[in-house]
C-alpha cells in the first residue's frame, strides 16, 4: 500500500505527430509511472475537431493500460451536447477524474460562441454526470492574467467549488511565498478543498520565460539574471534550473502542502530526476 502523504500527479499533452504519440505512449508514460506511480497523468485539451480528438486517443490509450488518467476539458466553441457525449465516452472507459477549465474559444468562431466560466462546465459535469469524476480546476498564485483584482480571482475559484469541484492544480510558479499567500488567502474566503502546487521543471529556460509571459506566471528576475549570466552553457543553465526547483518542491512539501503537480512537457528525465532527489 502507498504510504507517501502527499499527492503525486503529472501533466502531459498531446502530442501532433506519430512519433511523439509513439513516445509518450511507449517510453515517457511507462517510465514515468514506473518510477513516480503518480495518482493520475493529466492530458490537456483544446475545443473543437482534431485537437479534441487527439486528447481523447491518448487518453484512451493510456487508460487501455490500466493506468489512471485525467481528461482536461473545456466547452470552447462545444456546444452541451457534444460535452456530454464525451463525458459518456470517458465514464465507459473507466476515467474516475476530470479537469475542468474555461478554455479558450477557437479561432475562426468570431461573436458565435462566448467563452464559459469553469464553474459553469463544473455545474454541467455535476448535472450531466453525478459524482462519478473527481474534478480538478486550475488556481492562480499570481493571479489569472485577465483577472480583474485579486479579489475576483479568489471569488471564481470559489464559484469552482462550490459548484461542485473537488481540489484545484495551481499555474506553475517559482515564487514560493506567492502559494502559501494564495493558499492563506483561499482559506480566508472559506475555500477548504486542497490546492496542489503545479510544478514546471526549468529544463528549457528559454521556452519557459516565453510561456510564462503567455500565462501570466512570474519567473523571479534573479532566476533570469543567473540564467542569462551561463549564455551558452546549457549544462549550467540545467543544473542551476534543477537546484531551483529541487528547493522548491522540498519547501512546498515541508510545508505539508497536499502534493504536487508536475507539468513534464511530456519529458522523462527533468521530473524523474526531481522526484528521485526528493526522495519520495
Amino acid at each position: 500500500m502507498d504510504e507517501r502523504k502527499q499527492r503525486i500527479s503529472c501533466e502531459f499533452f498531446p502530442p501532433k505527430t506519430e512519433a511523439g504519440k509513439t513516445s509518450l505512449l511507449t517510453d515517457v508514460t511507462p517510465a514515468l509511472q514506473d518510477t513516480l506511480s503518480p495518482e493520475f497523468f493529466s492530458v490537456t485539451y483544446g475545443a473543437g475537431g482534431s485537437t479534441r480528438d487527439t486528447t481523447l486517443g491518448v487518453v484512451s490509450a493510456i487508460r487501455e493500460t490500466g493506468i489512471n488518467v485525467a481528461p482536461h476539458l473545456s466547452f470552447g466553441g462545444d456546444d452541451e451536447n457534444t460535452v456530454g457525449e464525451l463525458l459518456d465516452i470517458y465514464k465507459e472507459k473507466g476515467v474516475k477524474r476530470i479537469v475542468a477549465l474555461r478554455g479558450d474559444i477557437p479561432s475562426g468562431t468570431g461573436g458565435k460562441s462566448r467563452s464559459v466560466y469553469a464553474s459553469e462546465l463544473v455545474e454541467f459535469i455535476r448535472k450531466h454526470s453525478g459524482e462519478h469524476f473527481h474534478l480538478e480546476v486550475a488556481a492562480y498564485p499570481e493571479i489569472h492574467p485577465e483577472a480583474k483584482s485579486y479579489d475576483s480571482d479568489l471569488q471564481f475559484l470559489k464559484n469552482k467549488f462550490d459548484a461542485g469541484a473537488n481540489s484545484a492544480i495551481t499555474q506553475f510558479f517559482y515564487n514560493v511565498e506567492s502559494y502559501f499567500y494564495f493558499l492563506d488567502q483561499c482559506a480566508s474566503v472559506g475555500i477548504e478543498k486542497p490546492i496542489y502546487a503545479g510544478i514546471m521543471p526549468l529544463h528549457n529556460f528559454a521556452n519557459i520565460r516565453r510561456f510564462a509571459g503567455n500565462t501570466g506566471a512570474e519567473i523571479p528576475r534573479w532566476i533570469c539574471q543567473k540564467m542569462d549570466s551561463f549564455r551558452d552553457d546549457e549544462e549550467s543553465q540545467r543544473q542551476f534550473g534543477f537546484d531551483v526547483v529541487l528547493q522548491l518542491c522540498q519547501t512546498i512539501l515541508e510545508s505539508d502542502a497536499p502534493g504536487i503537480h508536475f507539468y513534464t512537457m511530456n519529458q522523462v528525465e527533468p521530473t524523474r530526476e526531481l522526484f528521485t532527489h526528493l526522495g519520495l
